[in-house]
């Protein structure tokens, strides 16, 4: 387990560098993790939230090395908006994923998107950047956001995976831009991988990866389960599914836990398993 307070640079192992953001809420756990990676040269993954507090913990932890990259995972506002002032700081080019602004009044178990967000280049699936003592490939997992990447180190077997694998809860997936079909595929492409470990934007280091993967796969192929017995038996009603599925549940999550409904219902949809009409879910004839 990570044990280190907000701001503080720990080496977690020797190209590895983690800063944590003054940023923990219900749905960032204790915040959101940015990760140094090298020695003499760095590479920046997910610089965070724009938050003068935290800019000046990267900058102590840089500590005047050259800045090669700034790489972000997503454009969520917890992950990104840092960038631009670490540019400014740095001089670094902003590398990684491509821009993504979605406007989404629905109710968000996430940040919402960054608008500030301007890349000097952007990485497709299987391209890389390399430093003195590092390499950092991109590697496409969209699901959580059409525009999520995850970067591996292979000199150290590390995969950053963001959001899209988490250390402390399972990963959102809300539509119009989260797609359950694309998150489950993505995770097929993590399983054909050989990490050693994965280091998330939030939560714990996972040191099973694949253990890990499968697990999450399962929990998805069970709620979607619960989701055609719940139609089967005449439940068509996202909130009613909400009610039955996730009893106990933070009523300020209930929002957010019918947009994973419809998640799933959208991806079965699609395989023409259900069908929707007038607001009602069904099981397709």
């Amino acid at each position: 387990m990570i044990e280190a307070p907000t701001g503080v640079a720990l080496a977690i192992e020797p190209l590895v560098t983690r800063v944590l953001a003054p940023n923990p809420s219900p749905f960032t756990y204790t915040g959101t993790q940015t990760y140094l990676i090298g020695t003499t040269e760095l590479a920046v993954i997910d610089p965070g939230p724009d938050d003068p507090e935290h800019l000046q913990a990267l900058l102590a932890a840089i500590h005047g090395r050259p800045v090669i990259a700034i790489l972000c995972t997503h454009t969520h506002r917890d992950h990104s908006p840092a960038a631009a002032p670490l540019k400014a700081a740095t001089g670094a080019p902003i590398i990684g994923c491509a821009p993504l602004t979605l406007e989404d009044a629905g109710p968000r178990a996430d940040a919402a998107f960054d608008t500030s967000y301007a890349p000097d280049r952007t990485l497709t699936d299987g391209e890389s950047l390399t430093g003195l003592d590092w390499t950092l490939t991109a590697v496409a997992t969209p699901g959580h956001t059409s525009n999520h990447l995850a970067f591996a180190l292979p000199e150290a077997g590390a995969l950053f995976t963001g959001d899209h694998v988490m250390g402390w809860s399972t990963t959102v997936v809300a539509p119009p831009d989260g797609d359950m079909a694309a998150y489950m595929a993505s995770l097929d492409k993590l399983m054909a991988r050989e990490d050693r470990i994965y280091y998330p934007a939030h939560g714990e280091p996972i040191e099973r990866p694949r253990r890990f993967v499968r697990g999450l796969m399962g929990h998805r192929k069970q709620r979607e389960g619960q989701i055609l017995r719940l139609l089967r038996e005449d439940v068509g009603a996202i909130p009613d599914m909400v009610e039955r599925m996730y009893v106990g549940l933070d009523p300020r999550l209930t929002g957010a836990a019918g947009r994973s409904v419809l998640a799933h219902l959208l991806d079965l949809q699609t395989r023409g398993l259900v069908a929707e009409e007038d607001g009602a879910w069904k099981m397709a004839a």
